[in-house]
């Protein structure tokens, strides 16, 4: 049976955040970041156990090529991935932290 993927809220917010910084600096950037993205996505998907647990029961990984992960956490029993963040490297984790504390 195949996961579900699910996304916060403020993860639209991350994504728009981010696209619109890279379109700032190269047009077109934005378009490739976003396939960075869906890359990560796709591979989650693949394999949603195979990256490792970093803080409470949040699994990251890391864009290609941008410096951006990819935090979600998988609820194996539904079989759902939800996306909690997908934030620039050297963000505060506390943000993104808070975002879970909120569900």
């Amino acid at each position: 049976m195949a996961y579900q993927l699910l996304y916060f809220d403020e993860v639209l917010t991350d994504i728009q955040e981010a696209k619109a910084w890279y379109k700032e600096k190269r047009d077109g950037l934005e378009d490739e970041f976003a396939l960075a993205v869906e890359t990560a996505l796709e591979r989650i998907l693949k394999m949603p156990t195979g990256y490792s647990i970093r803080y409470k029961n949040i699994r990251i990984i890391h864009t290609k090529v941008f410096p951006y992960n990819v935090h979600y956490f998988v609820n194996e029993a539904e079989k759902k991935i939800a996306i909690t963040a997908i934030v620039h490297n050297k963000r505060n984790l506390d943000v993104v932290r808070n975002r879970i504390s909120q569900y």
